[in-house]
């Protein structure tokens, strides 16, 4: 049998290679849950990252995987050990959003993704924490407290996902589950070199990861912009988690089932890829527009064309600007309407006029990835920044090339994906100078999630 520290080389190769020990009886589901939850022990109060630990439950979870191979079962996330967000619900633990008012909210059922993932054998050791009310790129609340970045306490993992982005990279499990509305699956992915998909607007279940205490509802899915998706170790494991993921749920799924297409040009030399390096709202220092150009240059050596928008025939770039102070609209109207304790103030003409705006640009969106097969772009303008304690968005500034810059302008370069209900694919590039990770969102055409993951896979490759 392997050595102890075996499990935890398994546990940093990430999900597939979990599930594959698991299945070929080099590892147990048990041993891997020990393995992690030692890992947890031992280097997360330094972190703060699994805020919910749910061991017990998760031993019971592992036994009974080992128990499913006995009976020659072979479920796709066999034994994987893994941690959620907190704002996904978990039949009794707290699903707070770091909100003290529902710090003792305690659901009854888990959320659809999580059946999924548990019906796929997977282990989930608990919980990872999260900003206030999800809306951050830093991680911290008056509940649990501050997350920091592993490899620099004084910094940020990012937001909202930045609990499980930390855990992930510290080696502490194997996968994690997200959520993302203004980049909060790609900053942290980002800021903590690991993986993360975006997935295409409406293909994964929102069910149970809604505001604390909010009703779910049957029936389609409403339009709103908030999105779940995995992070994880590589490409092979965002395939993994996507595959158990997506779907409809009932009652949409007794009349149709969800099939991704493969990717739409599985040859590099016939890819046009836009590459988008600056933003009319928002800068990005010169250490992650040089990972971009790194991005491009791999994938130009194999063969790929690289164009900038210059390159474009009139009309075919949406205006960024446009669509994101659109998208910006978009969200605090549907938070304001949604979320309790807030306020919408459109009238309905206003309403029916923000929706055509955003179809008018959405459209936009799918013609220009008509032309081309991926965009490559920063997914935050600068590396894992130090903690910023201002509550005041306004008053926050973030230091981007020798300059005091606006932090919430930072939210333009999630807009173009988030608006257009695109897939992105968040990849680590390389590190900067000052031993940080710098990775790259790749964007792809909606319902071609398979062509974004592999357009980062060969990025990664050529590393």
């Amino acid at each position: 049998m392997p050595q102890p520290t075996d499990f935890v080389t398994l546990i940093h190769q990430g999900a597939t290679a979990c599930a594959r020990a698991v299945t070929t009886g080099e590892a147990t589901a048990l041993e891997l849950c020990d393995a992690a939850i030692a890992a947890i022990e031992a280097k997360d109060g330094a972190l703060n990252a699994v805020v919910l630990r749910d061991f017990d439950r998760a031993r019971d979870q592992a036994r009974a995987a080992d128990a499913r191979r006995a009976q020659g079962e072979r479920p796709p996330l066999l034994g994987v050990p893994m941690t959620v967000k907190e704002s996904f619900n978990i039949a009794g633990l707290p699903t707070s959003w770091g909100l003290p008012p529902f710090r003792d909210f305690r659901p009854a059922t888990d959320a659809a993704a999580v059946q999924r993932l548990k019906a796929a054998g997977a282990v989930i050791l608990g919980k990872t924490n999260v900003p206030v009310a999800l809306a951050d790129w830093q991680t911290a609340n008056p509940i649990y407290g501050r997350t920091v970045h592993p490899l620099d306490a004084s910094r940020t993992p990012g937001g909202s996902s930045g609990g499980g982005a930390a855990a992930l990279a510290a080696g502490l499990v194997a996968l994690e589950l997200g959520s993302d509305l203004m980049g909060s699956l790609r900053v942290p992915a980002h800021f903590c070199g690991v993986w993360a998909h975006k997935p295409s607007t409406g293909i994964l279940p929102m069910r149970g990861q809604a505001f604390p205490g909010t009703p779910d509802t049957l029936g389609p899915p409403p339009d709103l912009p908030t999105v779940i998706g995995p992070l994880a170790r590589n490409a092979d494991d965002l395939l993994l988690a996507l595959d158990v993921l997506a779907g409809p749920e009932m009652p949409m799924a007794q009349a149709w089932q969800l099939q991704l297409p493969p990717p739409r040009q599985p040859d590099p030399a016939r890819w046009q890829v836009l590459v988008l390096d600056a933003h009319p709202l928002a800068p990005a220092d010169a250490e992650v527009r040089g990972a971009v150009a790194e991005a491009a240059r791999r994938l130009q050596a194999q063969g790929a064309r690289i164009v900038r928008a210059e390159d474009l025939s009139p009309g075919a770039m949406p205006d960024l600007a446009v669509l994101h102070r659109a998208y910006q609209q978009w969200v605090m109207t549907v938070l304001g309407a949604f979320e309790p304790g807030a306020e919408c103030d459109l009238n309905a003409h206003e309403w029916i006029r923000l929706v055509a705006d955003r179809g008018r640009l959405r459209a936009q969106c799918f013609a220009l990835l008509e032309r081309v097969d991926a965009i490559v772009m920063p997914a935050f303008g600068c590396a894992a920044f130090t903690h910023q304690d201002d509550a005041d968005w306004a008053r926050r500034q973030l230091h981007i090339d020798g300059a005091d810059t606006s932090y919430e302008a930072q939210a333009a370069w999630a807009s173009l994906a988030s608006l257009a209900s695109l897939p992105a694919t968040a990849v680590p590039v390389m590190t900067g100078a000052s031993g940080l990770p710098l990775g790259v969102q790749v964007i792809g055409p909606w319902l071609h999630d398979r062509g974004t993951i592999d357009v980062a896979r060969r990025i990664a490759a050529a590393d």
